[in-house]
């Protein structure tokens, strides 16, 4: 029995290490939020970052369920394709790009744009979705094209888009200044790397990971700012389970 209660530890341990493996390229789908200037959101990046394009970035792709995770920090370039709702698709006659840095988690629930998992894409057929913080001094009001006369409306919400991970110090606009780059200094462990590059001394580790709590804790895909509370059911369930193991299994040796 003793064998038991091991195997059931070790696969919940291996729970909190369930995140999306993605490419450094590749196509994911995008929307946008608000972000007050100044706001700190779940990676503790400074506040001045919110001055230059930052995103929230797909719970599962992120690597954390209630704070930061291996996304923080990174910076991608994001290109418009075409719009994913728009019936028919609008594809704009321009290219538009931005270069973002991660900053904040877009959480993981119900049919959201930001609830793609491993095993499962989210209504787009994307396993990530950049939340754009939006509008943004940083940003053109008119960053994403429009057909208000065909349409009806200018705002299509959600876009089909290609990204690119890049160096943040060499691409992101916010990297020429030095306030916006790395994390506030608030006594409290938050995780902003200027530049983080996938090596463990300047990428942030799960918080999940660290604190042993499962991924699937998210319960709302709202506004991507909003953190998620923890399900602690969902880690208080296995300690049970192993009382009870360890109970039976002491029972049975002394009978």
């Amino acid at each position: 029995m003793l064998w038991l209660i091991y195997l059931l530890s070790v696969s919940t341990l291996a729970l909190a290490t369930d995140w999306i493996d993605y490419p450094a390229d590749g196509t994911a789908t995008l929307t946008h939020y608000t972000l007050p200037d100044g706001y700190i959101a779940s990676c503790g990046c400074t506040g001045a970052s919110t001055r230059y394009p930052t995103a929230a970035m797909s719970q599962y792709a992120y690597g954390s369920s209630t704070a930061y995770g291996p996304g923080c920090g990174r910076c991608f370039k994001l290109t418009l394709l075409n719009t994913y709702t728009a019936n028919p698709p609008f594809f704009p006659n321009m290219t538009k790009s931005v270069v973002v840095k991660v900053t904040d988690l877009c959480p993981a629930g119900g049919a959201g744009w930001c609830s793609a998992t491993p095993s499962k894409p989210n209504q787009g057929g994307q396993y990530i979705n950049f939340d754009l913080a939006w509008p943004s001094a940083a940003i053109p009001d008119d960053f994403f094209p429009s057909d208000e006369a065909f349409y009806g409306y200018t705002d299509f919400g959600v876009w089909n888009v290609t990204y690119q991970s890049v160096d943040c110090l060499e691409d992101w606009i916010g990297a020429k200044n030095a306030a916006a780059l790395g994390s506030v200094d608030d006594g409290s462990s938050v995780c902003c790397p200027a530049n983080p590059t996938g090596n463990s001394n300047n990428t942030c580790p799960s918080f999940s990971d660290d604190n042993g709590i499962p991924p699937d804790t998210a319960t709302s895909a709202g506004d991507a700012s909003t953190l998620s509370v923890p399900n602690f059911g969902h880690t208080l369930l296995p300690l049970y389970s192993l009382f009870v193991l360890s109970f039976l299994c002491s029972g049975y040796l002394m009978g």
